[in-house]
Order: structure tokens, then C-alpha cells, then sequence
């Protein structure tokens, strides 16, 4: 029952999706045509969790299983923080506080959680059942911990028990433990014991199957190489290609029915107004070029015209070259903010183009979660992508080596 109730839930994203594209066709606004769509589990909400990376890349494998043919799965995401937490302490214990210690991270922390600790249901660790909530709120948990931690970290001698464990570390999981749950240790799923581990296994995934992909400038081409964001911990290498290549790839991707995992930027003003519309984009001309230009002077239009313009109705889009995007990096400008799932293509009435994005902030806007992203945005504010290897192409797959 649990899993129809699912699978409703995955078909009723898509309805309400149509349904909003129907009643936006008679607005003077964005209009979308769809041109791919794949599967995906129902939207969820991190809440005040700093865990994008935890929500979208439980998504991410909740879509691989669809794409698999392996049902409806719901894992539990405080699992994964868990776990994710607490190597994250001790890689900070022993780099001294070199290595951050925070809620955030990357898709490599999900690949490795399941491949050392595995998965379990939902149901097995919920959000906020801690303290009687049924969302995620992590605030207090790093208020607790994040000087913990500091103090292990900058430490000159670390205590340990008779077992040589560190007395820090078990200290730091103890809040975890009241704060989070207790991970368990076996459990039954559709009337089978399992292990977390075991119940990884079931699945038919393999965290060795998923890659990630970037484009910069400043490294070789088709090698991999740690992209330099604090929240790359563990520095996970991502396979760097052009940047053409870099759509090109999620393209193919989504054509051939493989999710996307997307790790980007959304501190720009072009995903702020859209937000609750539903859609984020790149318009072609800066805002802040306006002010005082030729164009300002004949037209009469402001800056806060084009931004209105662009907030109420599709305009072109502006596409980066490299060295834009390159900058917009070493710059800080472009920042590592987001991490979410792409789920398919569409268009807007003046043929931009756009990918369906499925965002863990619940039904937040008129598409109850997901949104359009044009190929423009995501082009400039990209920092990596996660693909199952499968999903490149027989060329590609040459360029960079991967059998």
C-alpha cells in the first residue's frame, strides 16, 4: 500500500504539472512546452536543514530505481546525515579543523554513505521525530556540535577509552543519537530482515556506476580533478570537459532517460525572481549594465524595467562564454548554494530553452516544488553534475576513458 501510495504521489508531480501549464497558456506570462519528462519520486522539504545534497541525491537514486524498474522507493535522508555527520567530524578532528565542519555538502557524500553504510526506509529514521516535528530542523544540532567539534579539532591531546576510541567522537555521536535517531542496526521491509547494507544491495544500485562532470578552465580537459568548494570534503573528483559539452552531456542524458544531479548557484537575482513562479533565468542583458547607457537613454527603460521585463515574461537569454563562467568562479561571485535533481526539457513561447528541476523546499511555489531552469542559467552557474556513467554517450565515454 505504501508503495502505491508513492507511485500516486510520483504521477500526481506530473498532473499537477500539466495542470499548471494548462491554466498558464491564457497568462501573458511564461508558458511552457514540455519535451521530456522522466520519473521522479515526490517532492520533499530539507526545511531548516542545510542537507540539499542529502535530499537531492536521495532523489537522484529514488529516480535511477524508477529508471531501473524497480518501483517506488522512499529512503530516509537523516540516515545519510547521520552518517555523512559524523565523518565529517572526525575528517575535521584529524585535519586539525583544516577540513569545515557544516550541514552542507556534496552528491560524492550521498555515493558514499550508501556504499560504506547503505540505505534504509524512510520510515526507519524520519526528520524531526526527535522533537516532535516531522521536518527537518538542524539548528540547535550544530549549535550543540559545531564547537564540539572545534574543540576536538584544535585540541593538542584527544582522550579514548579503553577500546582506543576517541572519548570526542563518541561525544559528538551521543548528540547525533538525541538530535538525529539511532540508525538501525536491522530492520523489516516488506516483510524481509534486512541490514542497512543489505538493503543497499537489494536495490541493484552501485555507487561505483555514478560520476560527476564539470567545465572549467583552469584544469586539463577530460581528467578529473577535486573541485575546489568547501563542501567537496572529501574532494570527490569530477570529470572536467568544455562547457558545450557540459549540456551536451546532460542532454543526452535526459533524452535517454537518466536523471541529472545538479549542483549549482541560486544566489542570482535570475533564480530570486522567479522563485515562486516557478521558473529561473539568464537574461541576456545585465541589469546592472543599464543604468546610464545609450539603450537606458533612447528607450527610457531602467533597470528595474528589464528586471520587471524579465520577471513577468520570457526574454532572451544570455549565454556565457568560458571565460564568464571561469571568472564568475574564481571571482566568488558564482558560489556552491544548491544542490537538486533535472527531470526533463521544455521551452517557453519564444523558444528558450529549459530543464525541469525537481528542489527539496516542499510546495513552495505554483509548481508545488519543481521549476524551469533555463539552459542559459544553468550554463553560467553550474558547478557540477551527477550521472550514472550509462548515461554518456559511446563518444564520451572515449574522451574521458570510462568503460
Amino acid at each position: 500500500m505504501k508503495k502505491i501510495a508513492l507511485l500516486l504521489s510520483a504521477t500526481l508531480l506530473s498532473s499537477l504539472l500539466f495542470a499548471q501549464e494548462s491554466k498558464n497558456s491564457n497568462d501573458d506570462g511564461y508558458k511552457f512546452t514540455i519535451i521530456k519528462e522522466l520519473p521522479v519520486t515526490s517532492v520533499k522539504n530539507q526545511a531548516k536543514a542545510g542537507t540539499c545534497w542529502d535530499y537531492s541525491g536521495t532523489a537522484f537514486i529514488e529516480a535511477e530505481l524508477l529508471r531501473m524498474g524497480k518501483g517506488v522507493y522512499d529512503f530516509s535522508e537523516m540516515f545519510n546525515a547521520y552518517n555523512d555527520y559524523l565523518d565529517r567530524a572526525m575528517a575535521a578532528i584529524r585535519t586539525h579543523g583544516d577540513i569545515s565542519f557544516s550541514q552542507g555538502g556534496c552528491f560524492g557524500d550521498l555515493l558514499h554513505v550508501m556504499d560504506n553504510y547503505g540505505l534504509v526506509p524512510e520510515e526507519c529514521m524520519r526528520p524531526g521525530v526527535m522533537y516532535r516535528d516531522s521536518l527537518s530542523n538542524h539548528s540547535e544540532l550544530s549549535a550543540m556540535t559545531n564547537p564540539m567539534v572545534k574543540a576536538a579539532a584544535t585540541s593538542a591531546s584527544l582522550q579514548s577509552d579503553s577500546s582506543y576510541q576517541l572519548l570526542a567522537l563518541k561525544a559528538i555521536k551521543s548528540v547525533h543519537d538525541v538530535y538525529l535517531g539511532v540508525p538501525p542496526a536491522e530492520f523489516s521491509y516488506n516483510g524481509k530482515k534486512y541490514t542497512p547494507k543489505s538493503f543497499y544491495q537489494s536495490t541493484g544500485l552501485n555507487a561505483d556506476d555514478y560520476i560527476q562532470v564539470t567545465a572549467f578552465l583552469h584544469q586539463p580537459l577530460y581528467k578529473t580533478f577535486a573541485v575546489e568548494s568547501p563542501d567537496n570534503w572529501r574532494h570527490d573528483p569530477s570529470y572536467n570537459v568544455t562547457l558545450d559539452e557540459l549540456l551536451a552531456i546532460t542532454d543526452y542524458a535526459i533524452e535517454h532517460g537518466f536523471p541529472v544531479g545538479w549542483d549549482s548557484d541560486v544566489s542570482e537575482q535570475g533564480f530570486r525572481m522567479g522563485s515562486k513562479q516557478g521558473f529561473c533565468v539568464l537574461p541576456a542583458t545585465e541589469i546592472s549594465s543599464l543604468e546610464g547607457s545609450d539603450m537606458a537613454h533612447w528607450t527610457g527603460m531602467k533597470a528595474k524595467d528589464i528586471q520587471d521585463q524579465a520577471a513577468s515574461r520570457p526574454t532572451p537569454q544570455r549565454w556565457v562564454s568560458p571565460e564568464e563562467r571561469q571568472l564568475g568562479w574564481d571571482n566568488h561571485e558564482t558560489n556552491d548554494d544548491h544542490l537538486m535533481l533535472i527531470y526533463g526539457t521544455a521551452k517557453d513561447q519564444l523558444g528558450n530553452e529549459y530543464y525541469m528541476v525537481k528542489n527539496s523546499w516542499g510546495d513552495y511555489n505554483v509548481y508545488h516544488g519543481m521549476f524551469f531552469c533555463s539552459k542559459a542559467f544553468f550554463r553560467y552557474k553550474t558547478i557540477t553534475i551527477m550521472i550514472h556513467k550509462d548515461a554518456l554517450s559511446k563518444e564520451m565515454k572515449k574522451k574521458l576513458n570510462i568503460k
